[in-house]
Parts: C-alpha cells; structure tokens; sequence
C-alpha cells in the first residue's frame, strides 16, 4: 500500500536564502547537452542489452 504524501516544509530566513541561490544556478548549455548526450548513450546501451537478452529467450 503507498505511502500518505506528508505536506511539503515551509522554509525560512538562512534556508530559503540557500535554496533559491541554488535552484537560480544553471548548469551552462553546454553541460546540459553532454548530460543530454550521456543519457541517450545510456539508454541506447540498455535497449542493446534487452534485446539481446531477448534472442537469447
């Protein structure tokens, strides 16, 4: 059975300072594209792996 979704935190003073300073930041596009490109590899190689585990079954 899952699990009650609790309410979200408020934050306040030094936290909610900390975290919108964090969630403002970026990552360049260019990182954003390597990350992009890293994930399409990984994906690519697992639906290598499913099939060939499939001709094999």
């Amino acid at each position: 059975m899952a699990r009650p979704i609790r309410n979200t935190p408020a934050l306040y003073g030094k936290d909610a300072e900390r975290f919108l300073a964090e969630i403002s930041v970026l990552p360049s596009a260019e990182e954003r594209k390597r990350e992009r490109e890293r994930i399409h590899e990984s994906v690519s190689e697992f639906m290598t792996l499913v099939s060939r585990h499939k001709a094999k079954a």
